[in-house]
């Protein structure tokens, strides 16, 4: 994955470890970005640098994922302690989001879907059940978070990214979350903010 333009980078680190306050932990130097991440995206993740992310984690020794759900950013910390962060589709209302702690139940590879009793009552034509492949709203690989219904999943509708689009659950670009699903064990803590 290439990493956010060299320059740019260590602008943006020095300045974050400048305005980091006292006692402040600073992440590491490993961070990385697309090329094809969005402007608002970056700025996102230079304003993030300078954050104690100590308040959402007593430790990522384990793994760690923080969703931030106003700006459309999933950040991912592996067993290592390397730091990425990911472009996410989010819901599409505050009244589907659900904020708070959980960890990954489960991991599938080729997710099949069914819609929830409340989307079939919103969306009543929307069919019962889609299998894997390019139809499946889930992507190519599903992560199941300990709320039912709540998942970190592909897309295969690129659009959807960086905006306010799903049902509840936190959508990636197939890349993304296959890149997430291959580095987070089952037992990995999530926390959305």
């Amino acid at each position: 994955m290439p990493i956010l333009d060299r320059r740019g980078f260590l602008v943006g680190a020095t300045a974050a470890v400048a305005a980091a306050p006292a006692g402040a932990q600073t992440l590491p130097s490993t961070v990385q970005l697309r090329d094809d991440i969005s402007e608002s995206t970056r700025r996102n993740t230079h304003s993030f640098l300078s954050m104690d992310w100590r308040e959402h984690f007593r430790s990522v020794g384990s793994g760690a994922i923080l969703v931030d759900i106003d700006s459309r950013v999933l950040h991912f910390w592996d067993r290592a302690g390397d730091y990425r962060i990911y472009p996410s589709s989010v819901p599409s209302s505050e009244e589907l989001t659900r904020r708070g702690r959980t960890t990954v139940t489960r991991k599938v590879v080729g997710p099949s879907w069914s819609p929830t009793p409340n989307m079939r009552r919103r969306n009543p034509e929307w069919p019962a059940f889609v299998p894997p492949g390019p139809q499946n709203p889930l992507g190519t690989h599903a992560m199941y978070l300990g709320w039912k219904y709540y998942r970190i999943h592909g897309t295969h509708d690129r659009r959807k990214i960086g905006r306010r689009s799903s049902s509840g659950c936190i959508g990636l670009y197939n890349r993304d979350i296959a890149e997430v699903f291959a580095m987070a064990p089952v037992g990995t803590q999530v926390r959305i903010i």
